[in-house]
C-alpha cells in the first residue's frame, strides 16, 4: 500500500499542477483579449490615435494582469480606415520548464462622422 502511494502521489501532484498551469493560461488569454478589445475601443474613435489605444491597453494590463500575464507586449496600429491591436505575453509558470505564450487580437474600422443627406420629399 505505501509503495503504491509513493508512486501515485507524485503523479497526482504533477497532474494537479498541469491543470493549474492551463487554468492560468486560459485566464491570461482572457486578460490579453480584454486588453486588446479595450485598446481597440480607444484607438478607433474619431480624433483618437494609436498612442491612446496603447495607453488604454497598458492601463487594462495594470488593472487585470497582475502576475498571471508576464512581460506583456502591446502593438497598436491605426490607419485612416482601420485600427488593430495585438497583446502578447507569457503565462506565469507553475511547472518548471513549461513556458506558455498567449495573445489577444482585435481589429475594426475607424469611426468617422459623415453628413446625413436629407430624404427627398414624399410624392404622393
Amino acid at each position: 500500500m505505501s509503495t503504491e502511494l509513493v508512486v501515485v502521489f507524485p503523479l497526482l501532484m504533477v497532474l494537479l499542477l498541469i491543470t493549474v498551469q492551463f487554468a492560468l493560461a486560459l485566464h491570461a488569454q482572457h486578460i490579453a483579449q480584454t486588453a486588446a478589445a479595450r485598446a481597440l475601443a480607444a484607438a478607433r474613435t474619431q480624433d483618437s490615435s494609436a498612442a491612446a489605444g496603447h495607453a488604454r491597453a497598458e492601463q487594462t494590463l495594470r488593472l487585470l494582469g497582475g502576475r498571471v500575464l508576464e512581460a506583456p507586449r502591446v502593438q497598436v496600429s491605426r490607419g485612416a480606415e482601420e485600427a488593430s491591436v495585438r497583446v502578447e505575453g507569457s503565462v506565469l509558470a507553475v511547472l518548471p520548464g513549461l513556458r506558455l505564450q498567449v495573445s489577444g487580437q482585435a481589429a475594426g474600422r475607424v469611426e468617422r462622422w459623415t453628413a446625413v443627406r436629407p430624404l427627398p420629399p414624399d410624392r404622393g
